[in-house]
Order: structure tokens, then C-alpha cells, then sequence
């Protein structure tokens, strides 16, 4: 799967619902940037999508699930997928404690704890990557960068500020 140019198996545009509301500037610009980099960098195809992109994503949180509903660039349906929010809610609040004590030692913490907090974190971010390619096995084939990236996405939509 390639990660550039038309027809490929990748995520043009990523949308998020209005049902997931709006934030504070501050979250909705970290929003902004999480779809950014997912758009810059992906490969994402559904699996027995057999025509291909490139695909556009439009993301809804109802009832404490994840609908991800999957276009062409055309606007044509390819699938809908919802996935429970619960397996992530464990990962994600561990990934936010250990986000704040990651900023918090910035400012006061030795070099070698700030590693090592550092290391925490990406340790929780690659659980819930994993977590999410695990989720979406036979649905959407996607390499672990895109999962981490979706996954930062998906941390940003829970994040209250």
C-alpha cells in the first residue's frame, strides 16, 4: 500500500462530527493538528474495498462508540465501522496522567526523569495504537503509524483541556 497520489490507499480528508462538539482554542487547534499529520502520512484502505481510494473519513461519537464512516474522494459510500469506546477509556486516562506529569516535570524534573516519564508515555501510546489496529483487524488495513496518529486523534477528542 502507498501513502501518496490518487487511487492509492490512503485518507485525503478527515471530518469531525458535530456531534463531537467544539472545545476551548487551544484543544481544537491540537485537534487541527492531529488531523493534519493523519492526512500528511497514512495508509488506510478498508479491507475488500477492491475499487481504492483515496478515502475520506468522517468521524461521530454516539452512545460511548466510535463511528468511523468511510467515503471515496467522490463522496460515494465505502462502509461505516463503530467501535466501543470502552476498551480505550483506561488507556486514554492513563495516557492524559501521564501527559500532566510528563509537563509537569518539564519544569522542575532531572533530565533522566523526564526520559523516563517520556518513555511511560509513549509506551501508553503505543498500547492504545496497538489497541486500535487490534479493533480494527478485518475492517481497515492500516501500517502502526497511522494507527498511532489516529490514535493521537483520538486521545485529542477526550481531551477536556
Amino acid at each position: 500500500m502507498g501513502t501518496r497520489g490518487p487511487g492509492k490507499a490512503r485518507l485525503i480528508d478527515v471530518e469531525l462530527d458535530e456531534t463531537i462538539g467544539r472545545a476551548p482554542p487551544d484543544i481544537e487547534h491540537e485537534r487541527a493538528v492531529a488531523i493534519f499529520d493523519l492526512v500528511e502520512e497514512n495508509v488506510f484502505k478498508p479491507v475488500g474495498d477492491d475499487i481504492g481510494g483515496p478515502y475520506r473519513l468522517k468521524i461521530t461519537v454516539a452512545e460511548s462508540r466510535l463511528i468511523l464512516a468511510v467515503t471515496r474522494d467522490s463522496g460515494d459510500k465505502v462502509v461505516t465501522h463503530m467501535l466501543s469506546l470502552t476498551p480505550f477509556r483506561r488507556i486514554v486516562k492513563d495516557y492524559f496522567l501521564v501527559c500532566e506529569s510528563y509537563y509537569q516535570a518539564i519544569r522542575t524534573a532531572t533530565p533522566s526523569r523526564i526520559e523516563a516519564i517520556d518513555m511511560g508515555r509513549r509506551g501508553l501510546h503505543n498500547e492504545g495504537s496497538q489497541a486500535l489496529l487490534d479493533r480494527l483487524a478485518g475492517k481497515i488495513e492500516m501500517d502502526f503509524d497511522t494507527a498511532r496518529r489516529l490514535f493521537t486523534l483520538l486521545c485529542v477528542l477526550h481531551w477536556r483541556g
